[in-house]
């Protein structure tokens, strides 16, 4: 059975003045899933972020969260969202509990319910011991705790998620990154960041937006799949002529790596291995090591993203 669809955007177009920051973008997001909404600085993410969550209202399209249309029921729609913008709409005055029983309040919830809602979120997000402090002498992981526990206060559908991690050191994050697979088992999450590492290991689905351009959308495991049989990467003990390996049927073309492997780029449904073992036996060239390449994501996201070819060194 096909999980409920809980984040329905189509053809969703932003426009500030002349400048189109977001053209077309369609995508939806089901029940129980993590998706990484990944892409460079200016590239839209955060228009995106806010159109889903109704703080900026599209140019056109619609955006129907957890079956209500954001534009002809905003209410309904809001109440389905939970929301962490990037930087967390915490007030430094007031202590956790505090805060998250405003923060209650805000989201409707009786007042009688007020106090089991806010241990609720506290004990999701790690907060169960710090109620009583003052939010301005909480650690930075600690206040973006506090903005996802206000994010999640109201149990709704969908949490939204922009840049959670940014400025956190390599600990928190960590910590983060936990919090956020753990939501995704009851939440529907839309996860935005820049940072590559966090949508391997905390999304299911991947989506890559460039120039307000949605350029790939796939799952995690069958971006992988689809990556792993793009290359082969070859050791010869005599070095072989590149001009004859370039002339194998399905071969793309070959890259030179440290002494002494090569990479073979090649059609997915046209492997040469078979041909490539040949020629070593045939020519003498010694073939003693090959293995499957593996192109990362962060090669795919940088040659989506920019005009130049991805190098093999991984993005910072």
């Amino acid at each position: 059975m096909n999980a409920e669809v809980l984040v329905d955007i189509k053809e969703v177009s932003r426009f500030y003045g002349d400048n189109q920051a977001l053209k077309n973008v369609s995508f939806r997001v089901h029940k129980g899933e993590v998706l990484g909404f990944l892409g460079p600085n200016g590239a839209g993410k955060t228009t995106a972020m806010q159109t889903i969550t109704g703080n900026l209202a599209p140019s056109s399209g619609s955006v129907t969260i957890a079956g209500h249309d954001l534009l002809e029921d905003p209410r309904a729609a809001k109440a389905a969202i939970g929301y962490l913008p990037e930087q967390p709409p915490v007030y430094r005055e007031l202590t956790v509990d505090e805060y998250l029983d405003y923060c209650a309040a805000l989201n409707r919830i009786p007042q009688s319910q007020c106090r089991p809602a806010r241990e609720t979120a506290k004990a999701k997000c790690g907060l169960s011991d710090v109620g009583r402090r003052l939010i301005g002498n909480l650690s930075k992981g600690y206040q973006q705790r506090v903005g996802l526990a206000q994010a999640v206060i109201h149990l709704p559908p969908v949490v939204v998620l922009d840049e959670p991690t940014v400025g956190l050191d390599p600990i928190q994050i960590r910590e983060i990154r936990e919090l956020i697979r753990e939501l995704g088992k009851e939440h529907s999450v839309i996860l935005s960041t820049h940072i590559l590492p966090e949508v391997q290991l905390v999304c299911d689905y991947v989506q890559i937006i460039n120039k307000g351009e949605l350029v790939l959308s796939d799952s995690i495991g069958g971006l992988q799949h689809h990556l792993k049989g793009a290359s082969h990467t070859v050791a010869f003990r005599q070095a072989p002529d590149l001009s004859v390996l370039e002339q194998v049927a399905g071969v793309k073309s070959v890259q030179r790596e440290k002494d002494p492997y090569l990479r073979i780029f090649f059609e997915p449904d046209k492997d040469p291995t078979d041909e490539i073992v040949k020629l070593s036996v045939k020519n003498k060239w010694g073939l003693y090591e090959m293995r499957p390449g593996r192109v990362s994501l962060e090669e795919i996201f940088v040659e989506l993203t920019t005009d130049e070819p991805a190098s093999q060194e991984a993005v910072a």
